[in-house]
């Protein structure tokens, strides 16, 4: 047991684990999922499928995972959906390199990872539990004692507790080492990669002249602007030359759709907001009163913010209410108001407040055995061993645990649902006073605490309050319904929708390039199946009314276009390519007027009609050029300006934001010594770079299918 009093010195998540589950108030609802059909495939990466089946247990191991290391009890929607994108890309990039990998015989043995284990250093065991109280440092000496403990556990000998909490650690710790595998197989293609693009001793000194030698120029330029497009005629046929010229540019490697939809958010009527009103002056008249239980009423007045017999700082309380708080004398009523913020009716009544020790600290020994009444028995001998004198942590080691020192503060309560048990439990904790003894019965237990410090006070409060959403009624909601599918009905095809949703008083939304890894429409949540609906329509269809968001929106939505996977169509990059040679032809236009203008010094091209002028400093090879002058960034300001002589001018050239002459005036060189070693070292680090590049191009080459949005 040495390793798990180790691991739980280390803070509040393994607290968590030791009182019964009586900090088990943190957690949310149970995350969940819907369960795909088993004999589908969500994707396909080289020709090998995966099935959604296969793919929900990699979700599952990561979420896991993810809770575990964060200590939390559940994910939200945005969180899950965040991982499963996570679990794919990873899935993906692991398959591609694993494929390649065979292909080259690179593996990665036992022993690789055993060394990566033992040297202590990599990232990934960075944040496991496995880590040195005084240093914070992964100790392996750690991980060998918990894998020859866990190894020896017999479940009917430990509490429920620590059997559930050692096995969520051996799931982590076995997660953590196939991904050592992962990674190290990763690291030694990318090297493979890297280290085939070597440097040489002229490469090395460019390197470092490229940084290292900078000038100044004198800067002339006519700016695009000044050339109105109006002035400028592209002919269809010259868009086409273009596209043939750039149409690799224009690859698109999966299926995208255009779509029109509207979303209509229902939200509550005068008649509604008018209701709800009158509700909270009965409220707020109940409140004034001598309410008996405050935890019962507050429910009953569906409140969205309940009541806790506890003292809460002001952390937790809604921000409105502790933006009043402190207008209002104990017992008195503040409301009723309205908060924009939440879009909520409120008032509160303020019961008490006190200054109050933040932090706790204690120890327990949680007492179960056979039945309530030989519990209670075992319990008060316990109780009364160490009332007697006997020692609190060896009683505690007697009983298979350690009864090591605690702190709990009300960061670690404050917030959650607590009733029954639970708020027994931390009232008990909170309320007993320094070196008091518990002996505490919760439902089939008993705790004995012991309150060893307190500290940290701090002002807090007991607040009722009745906090009710201004929410539409179902009368509301049906006459929403009910007017948008009447819309939907007569105007079901995608012409129609769009001439005629304006003066049903809706508001059209569109969303080119849509792409099916998306998680839904517009952001709105749950259109999920609007979505697949999307992918499976026909240009001009229309879909039926699909009811969404957290059950506050109505949706419809149309198909406007279909992008196949290959080269985007004329038709929609012609604007792009238009702008690119409307730029040609003014430059070629402003070159010509140059040539016609006869310059031939600085000067001159300066003076010229519309001519801006510029002087620009510590230009190098390396880096880009940005020119007030022309609000541009200029790549071939460092390309000319660094081979050029001193006061030598350049022909005109075409820029990003202007054609420009260009006149280096002064150089010098930064105060850094030459380092070969140096140079070398920032090349590699270069071309490391390149190499992670590659996964794109193995991806291309992989034809890999993402159907995920089918199942989830």
């Amino acid at each position: 047991m040495a390793t798990l009093q180790n691991i739980r010195s280390k803070g509040p998540l393994l607290l968590i684990v030791i009182g019964l589950a009586l900090l088990a108030f943190i957690a949310g609802d149970a995350w969940q999922v819907l369960q795909p059909h088993q004999s589908q495939d969500v994707g396909e990466i080289s020709g090998e499928s995966i099935s959604a089946q296969d793919y929900q247990a990699l979700v599952d191991e990561y979420v896991e995972v993810v809770k575990f290391s964060n200590g939390l009890t559940s994910l939200d929607e945005e969180q899950t959906e965040r991982l499963k994108d996570e679990v794919w890309r990873t899935y993906v990039n692991n398959k591609l390199i694993e494929n390649e990998a065979k292909k080259l015989g690179l593996t990665v043995t036992d022993a690789e990872i055993q060394a990566i284990i033992d040297a202590g250093v990599h990232p990934m065991l960075q944040n496991t539990p496995f880590r040195n109280p005084q240093t914070g440092a992964f100790d392996k000496d750690m991980l060998k004692k918990f894998l020859v403990d866990y190894s020896k556990m017999n479940s009917t000998q430990m509490p429920s507790q620590y059997m559930e909490y050692y096995e969520s650690m051996y799931r982590f710790w076995s997660f953590v080492e196939k991904t050592l595998f992962q990674t190290r197989l990763q690291e030694k293609y990318q090297s493979l990669l890297s280290k085939s693009m070597l440097s040489n001793p002229v490469e090395v000194q460019l390197n470092y002249d490229d940084r290292a030698i900078q000038k100044d120029a004198l800067l002339a330029a006519i700016p695009y602007s000044t050339v109105a497009d109006s002035v400028i005629s592209v002919e269809e046929a010259e868009l086409k030359e273009a596209y043939e010229k750039k149409k690799e540019q224009f690859r698109q490697y999966v299926e995208t759709r255009n779509i029109r939809f509207i979303d209509v958010q229902v939200t509550a009527s005068a008649e509604d907001r008018a209701a709800i009103e009158k509700e909270m002056e009965d409220y707020t008249a109940q409140l004034q009163g001598n309410v008996a239980d405050y935890t019962t009423f507050i429910r009953s007045t569906g409140s969205t913010y309940p009541y806790v017999d506890l003292f809460y700082t002001t952390r937790t309380l809604p921000a409105d209410v502790v933006a009043r708080l402190d207008s209002v004398s104990v017992g008195k009523v503040y409301g009723p108001y309205y908060n924009a913020a939440d879009n909520t009716i409120n008032s509160f009544k303020k019961l008490a407040s006190a200054t109050l020790p933040d932090s706790v600290e204690f120890c327990q020994i949680q007492v179960v055995s056979e039945d309530i009444d030989k519990t209670k028995t075992l319990a008060d001998s316990i109780y009364n061993a160490i009332k007697g004198g006997a020692d609190f942590a060896e009683i505690a080691k007697k009983y298979g645990q350690t009864g090591e020192p605690t702190w709990i503060s009300s960061a670690n309560y404050e917030g959650a649902q607590l009733d029954g048990d639970n708020l027994k439990y931390i009232n008990a904790v909170i309320s007993s006073n320094k070196g008091e003894l518990v002996n505490l019965a919760l439902g089939q237990a008993n705790v004995i605490l012991k309150v060893l410090n307190k500290k940290a006070a701090k002002d807090k409060y007991k607040v009722a309050i009745v906090k009710r959403p201004v929410e539409f009624s179902k009368e509301t909601y049906s006459k929403a319904y009910n007017d948008f599918s009447q819309f939907i009905a007569t105007n079901n095809t995608l012409e129609k929708m769009m001439a005629n949703a304006e003066d049903a008083g809706y508001r059209l939304y569109p969303k080119d390039d849509l792409y099916s890894s998306e998680h839904g429409i517009g952001g709105v949540k749950g259109t999920k199946e609007a979505l697949r609906w999307a992918f499976s329509a026909k240009v001009g269809e229309v879909s039926g009314l699909y009811e969404c968001g957290d059950n506050d929106h109505l949706m419809v939505v149309g198909v406007a276009g279909i992008i196949p996977e290959g080269y985007r169509p004329l038709a929609l990059v012609k604007n792009d390519l238009r702008r690119e040679l409307i730029r040609d032809k003014k430059a070629e236009k402003i070159m010509a007027e140059m040539k016609a203008a006869g310059a031939t010094s600085f000067e001159q091209y300066k003076n010229m009609q519309d001519a801006v002028s510029d002087s620009v400093k510590h230009i190098t090879f390396s880096a880009p050029a940005y020119i007030s002058a022309l609000r541009s960034r200029e790549p071939l300001v460092g390309a000319y300006t660094s081979m050029a002589k001193l006061n030598q001018l350049s022909a005109p050239i075409k820029g990003e934001g202007g054609v420009y002459v260009l006149q280096p005036y002064a150089e010098e060189k930064i105060n850094e010594t030459f380092n070969k070693d140096t140079e070398e070292t920032t090349l590699e680090s270069r071309y490391a770079n390149m190499a992670r590049q590659f996964i794109n191009d193995l991806y291309l080459k992989a034809n890999v299918v993402d159907n995920r949005y089918l199942f989830f």
